[in-house]
């Protein structure tokens, strides 16, 4: 075999102990999400109900993983503020999600009531001429007055959602002399229009806090929070609330049951 030969030869072996080693990389990479993943259903149901995660050669025999990859799957989970090492005491959990059903009409004073109490900073009450997209969503003429409300909404004093609402002023000239801080809309709806709710249009997404949300949210500006548009209407049909709900995303996880209809 020639010089030339032989170097060819050797670069292609080389190129393929690269690319071996590349594709190990990328399988523990996707191991250790995984395993992230099973990790974070078991700290937001309450798993390890004393606070410690199990030593990470426990964690690599009961998930059948390495200890590289169990490492990377606690990476992964500390990045996202869920756990923490601590020095002699090993990995603990240091951040609480809080549930928020997507399966019921509920306010958040509803949903979270057995976590604690909700309180609202109501930061703007006032009337505005409705946005287009807004009138055509509460069923108004064009450039109908709306009540917009903005409320900063808290759990145990810790920043939880901004609420941004639209109201038709015929309702919500009357909760304007209502207990905003302390009492859900949806409760506030159906005493002051004597009809119950009936249904709710929402959709869920994530995106990017900008600059005013983040300051308010006291969350790092570009962080993922969830947006919830919720478009709720009185048991007759009437739309009456229009909501953009932007949550804390770590510190709320959305759930919900759903059955297979064909």
């Amino acid at each position: 075999m020639s010089p030339t030969d032989r170097i060819r030869e050797h670069a292609g072996q080389g190129a393929t102990t690269v690319a071996a080693h590349r594709a190990r990389r990328r399988l523990r990479a996707d191991r250790a999400r995984q395993l992230a993943d099973l990790l974070r259903h078991q700290i937001l149901t309450g798993g390890f109900p004393a606070g410690a995660l199990p030593h990470e050669s426990a964690l690599a025999t009961d998930y059948r993983a390495s200890r590289n990859t169990v490492r990377q799957a606690l990476d992964l989970l500390r990045a996202e503020g869920l756990v923490e090492r601590l020095p002699g005491v090993g990995t603990v959990v240091v951040a609480q999600k809080y549930p928020h059903g997507l399966d019921r009409l509920m306010g958040l004073a509803e949903t979270l009531r057995e976590h604690g109490r909700v309180t609202n900073e109501v930061r703007t009450t006032v009337p505005v001429p409705a946005p287009a997209p807004v009138a055509d969503r509460l069923h108004l003429p064009p450039g109908a007055d709306v009540l917009y409300i903005e409320r900063l909404r808290r759990l145990g004093g810790l920043p939880l959602s901004l609420d941004l609402t639209y109201i038709p002023l015929d309702i919500g000239t009357a909760l304007l002399g209502e207990d905003l801080e302390n009492t859900d809309i949806f409760r506030l709806l159906e005493t002051l229009t004597g009809s119950p709710l009936g249904h709710a249009e929402i959709s869920l997404e994530a995106v990017n806090a900008d600059a005013h949300s983040a300051a308010v949210l006291d969350a790092p500006q570009g962080a993922a929070v969830l947006m919830l548009e919720r478009l709720t209407h009185l048991a007759d049909g009437r739309p009456v609330d229009l909501e953009f709900i932007r949550f804390r995303g770590d510190r709320i996880t959305m759930s919900g049951l759903l059955h297979r209809s064909l």
